[in-house]
């Protein structure tokens, strides 16, 4: 089932114009490409979990599952490439940190496999400060969701 249906993607960001956005990089780099519905408003990021991925090691050998805080670390790279594509140009240089994450909630284990499709779309932005509502789906189905609290600190040049 496809996670965009009935979405119109203005534009699509690959994984080089992501990596010029965030400085998230192999094993912590948690999105593939985004898919901007609205831009600076609301995106689509997708995640390919794939069963080599470094966590599956340790969680948990007998039977993978990738880590709920994993999980909404893709969701938070996904909101803060969604900010920065409208804060920044291409000259400035800035870092999102995570500042809140509320009413977290797991409904479904996301093993190798899956293709996470990481919903996220601005409730409050305030100059640096956003506040955003995510989810994230596996074939249509929610299996994690969150508000998430970011400040964005632009790094001087």
């Amino acid at each position: 089932m496809n996670a965009l249906i009935g979405e119109t993607i203005e534009e699509t960001l690959d994984l080089e114009r992501i990596k010029r956005l965030i400085p998230h990089r192999y094993p912590m780099l948690l999105v593939d490409r985004l898919h901007i519905i609205e831009r600076g408003e609301r995106a689509v990021g997708i995640k390919n979990v794939t069963a080599n991925e470094p966590f599956f090691q340790g969680h948990f050998p007998e039977k993978a599952v990738m880590p709920g805080v994993l999980i909404i670390e893709a969701l938070a790279q996904s909101a803060a490439v969604l900010a920065l594509d409208v804060l920044l140009t291409d000259e400035d240089d800035a870092l999102v940190y995570l500042t809140s994450v509320e009413s977290a909630k797991f409904r479904q284990q996301v093993v190798p496999g899956d293709t996470l499709h990481l919903h996220v779309r601005k409730e409050k932005a305030r100059s640096y400060l956003w506040r955003l509502a995510v989810q994230a789906k596996v074939e249509g189905k929610v299996v994690t969701e969150a508000v998430l609290s970011a400040v964005i600190e632009k790094r001087p040049r």
